[in-house]
C-alpha cells in the first residue's frame, strides 16, 4: 500500500470521491485533484501520441491531453457515447482530462472503507491503486492518478 493510502487509512476524516465506470467497472479518485466533469467532446489527434493520449481538447483556451482511461489501464479502448464524460483533473502542475464512460458519483467514505489489495491480486500491476473501498452495493478500485502520471510519463502527455 502506498504512503497516500495508509496516510489515508490512518486518517480518520471521511475521504471526499468522485466514482466512475470503465466497461463495466467501478474506479474512484479524491475529488481534490479534479477540476471539473464536462461531457464528452471530440478531441483532435496529435500525431505519435503515446497510445493512451486520444487528442487535445481546448479548455477555456488551455489545450490539454485527453486520455482513455481505460487504455492507461490496460483495458480495451473506451468507445464514446452520450454518456460519457471527460473528468478534468490536476496532476504535477499539468491539467490532463480522462475519459471515463460515465461518472457515477461523488462520494464521502470513511476512511476504515479503503481496503488494502488482496495478496492474491497482486500478481497484477497495482501501482496506480491504493486499495479498494468497499460499500453495500459493492466495490470501488481507488485509483492514484499522481502515481499514474508521474516521472518521465508526464513530459509524454505535455500539449
Amino acid at each position: 500500500m502506498s504512503n497516500e493510502a495508509v496516510r489515508i487509512s490512518a486518517d480518520r476524516d471521511p475521504i471526499e470521491i468522485i466514482a466512475f465506470r470503465l466497461q463495466g467497472q467501478e474506479f474512484c479518485v479524491m475529488t481534490k485533484t479534479i477540476r471539473e466533469i464536462r461531457g464528452w467532446t471530440p478531441s483532435t489527434p496529435v500525431p505519435r501520441a503515446p497510445y493512451e493520449v486520444l487528442g487535445v481538447i481546448n479548455l477555456r483556451g488551455i489545450v490539454i491531453p485527453v486520455i482513455d482511461l481505460a487504455r492507461k489501464l490496460g483495458m480495451d479502448p473506451t468507445v464514446p457515447s452520450q454518456r460519457s464524460a471527460i473528468v478534468v483533473a490536476e496532476v504535477h502542475d499539468m491539467v490532463i482530462g480522462l475519459l471515463v464512460d460515465q461518472v457515477s458519483d461523488i462520494l464521502t467514505v470513511r476512511a476504515d472503507q479503503l481496503q488494502p489489495i488482496p495478496a492474491a491480486a497482486a500478481s497484477f500491476d497495482t501501482d496506480y491503486s491504493d486499495g479498494i473501498i468497499t460499500q453495500q452495493g459493492g466495490m470501488i478500485c481507488f485509483l492514484n492518478i499522481a502515481r499514474m502520471f508521474e516521472g518521465e510519463n508526464v513530459n509524454a502527455y505535455a500539449a
